[in-house]
């Protein structure tokens, strides 16, 4: 069934000011706090040039910047709405146009970066003629063209639309997915897609863990290699399974907003937006950033110099 249209901030207007900027603070806080994290472990990523040339770095690239576009983009409407800011139709379009860009790219970057894995346990001698700079490139293309054929698509429904539903100037409710494509048909694209995506890149993942972990317990491999391998695995699809969570963000708010007393539905939005928005797209920091012993120094060392930097004045 199509959902229905109910504003996934439902409640939040009866909200004294006080308790909204506290809300506001403490998520826009944890928000920021990953962002800086990711910025820096970009930067990082650019500073050296192993890290260009090697396809596991190039693939953690591509996924932290998407993460990051998307983070942004998430609390900017999280911001919009806590502050009870509506914006026009044309507004809102290109407000949420970069968060649906880059949602399908971490499920899909974090498949090639366990096929990746895979192929570096399982086929060793022939890791660096399966995975070159170039093939990588290839996957990160192939990528983003299917998050934008899926833009495409979108628009092409809302335009094909436009005879059923009329796009009034100022939207009634607050900037989110759900009130700028109300065309039933866009429900089961979406329903549909998201399927694909998660279902085809939870399998690969589990394949992929099950391959590792087989290899790992033969006497001819690196055990030590193929444990962390492994262990890398199951974390990206502990990732996959939070965005995949994600998605039903709204439906929880409408949920809740239907069935809880609107004193803590604010409460809900703020740690459902932290904990199914910001976290998800935070953890590739962690698990490569944090676990790699190319990138963890480094990255510390960035982290460090900036906090100094930022302490000592001018």
């Amino acid at each position: 069934m199509p959902r229905t249209n109910y504003n996934n901030t439902a409640g939040l207007k009866y909200h004294t000011t006080q308790e909204t900027l506290l809300y506001a603070s403490l998520t826009m806080g944890s928000s920021c706090m990953f962002l800086y994290i990711n910025s820096v472990l970009l930067f990082t990523l650019r500073s050296k040039s192993v890290f260009c040339e090697t396809s596991r770095y190039i693939l953690l690239y591509n996924l932290l910047f998407a993460d990051t576009v998307y983070l942004v983009s998430s609390s900017l409407l999280f911001l919009l709405a806590i502050c009870q800011i509506k914006l026009t139709f044309y507004m809102c379009s290109v407000v949420i146009l970069p968060p649906l860009l880059v949602y399908s790219i971490s499920p899909l970057t974090l498949t090639v970066m366990s096929l990746e894995r895979f192929v570096a346990i399982c086929y060793p001698l022939r890791h660096a003629v399966i995975i070159t700079v170039r093939n990588t490139g290839v996957a990160i293309t192939m990528v983003w063209l299917s998050s934008s054929l899926r833009i495409i698509i979108r628009v092409l429904m809302l335009l094909c639309s436009y005879t059923e539903f009329s796009f009034d100037l100022h939207m009634k409710d607050f900037c989110s997915d759900e009130t700028l494509f109300l065309v039933p048909m866009y429900y089961y694209f979406v329903t549909a897609y998201s399927g694909i995506v998660f279902l085809s890149a939870g399998v690969t993942i589990i394949c992929s863990y099950i391959g590792v972990t087989l290899v790992a317990r033969s006497a001819s491999t690196n055990k030590a290699s193929a444990r962390k391998a492994s262990q890398t695995l199951l974390l990206h699809l502990f990732q996959l399974g939070l965005i995949l969570i994600s998605t039903f963000h709204s439906n929880i708010i409408t949920a809740a907003a239907t069935m809880m007393e609107r004193s803590h539905v604010l409460r809900l939005h703020s740690l459902s937006f932290i904990f199914l928005t910001v976290l998800p797209r935070c953890l590739s920091t962690f698990i490569y950033g944090f676990r790699d012993q190319t990138i963890r120094p480094l990255l510390i060392q960035h982290l460090c110099s900036q906090c100094t930097m930022s302490f000592v004045p001018k």
